[in-house]
């Protein structure tokens, strides 16, 4: 009871500190609260005010594996796109995880990353932690098997009007070490 109660005190307390106009207390301990918000509890606005989706990405991962003789195995593409699509089609009342998840991850590794995957901060490791986590749940639970790494390929094609030619855009992403998927 008394841990429950310090767990919601301290959560408002952080949340508080995050959404409230900069002030020295929030300056100081600004580590400690973007660690407890991000990526789980973010504050925005956009379900006020959304951005539309100019273009639409397809995510799709793949794993790497080494047998014990040493031989390399590489799967082939997995769409996790498909995955949020399929739980979201035909659902009446499909939840924010199935409809976001991915699409956020994917933002959000774009805003700390830019377009030549290094990290510039610690959020960019979390949210590049993240990104992995979501794709290694995915594909274990969807296909099974073990696996060292995965790799995300990222290929946006722009939402034109019918009169402009769209040409998507690919992108890979480096192979990312996973932390005991299926073995």
């Amino acid at each position: 009871m008394i841990l429950c109660l310090a767990t919601a005190l301290t959560h408002v307390l952080l949340v508080f500190l995050h959404v409230a106009p900069p002030n020295p207390l929030s300056r100081q301990y600004s580590r400690q609260v973007n660690a407890w918000v991000f990526p789980l509890f973010e504050q925005n606005w956009r379900l006020f005010a959304p951005d539309p989706e100019s273009v639409n990405r397809e995510i799709s991962a793949r794993t790497m594996h080494t047998d014990p003789d040493g031989t390399v195995r590489v799967s082939g593409w997995f769409d996790l796109t498909a995955v949020d699509n399929s739980a979201v089609e035909h659902n009446a009342f499909p939840s924010h995880t199935a409809q976001n998840m991915l699409r956020r991850a994917w933002s959000s590794y774009v805003e700390t990353h830019g377009g030549d995957d290094r990290p510039r901060s610690e959020r960019a490791l979390m949210i590049q932690r993240y990104l992995t986590n979501i794709a290694a749940e995915r594909i274990s639970s969807h296909r099974g098997g073990a696996f060292e790494s995965v790799q995300l390929r990222v290929i946006t094609v722009p939402i034109a009007t019918p009169a402009a030619p769209r040409s998507p855009e690919m992108r890979y992403l480096p192979w990312w070490k996973v932390t005991s998927h299926g073995i």
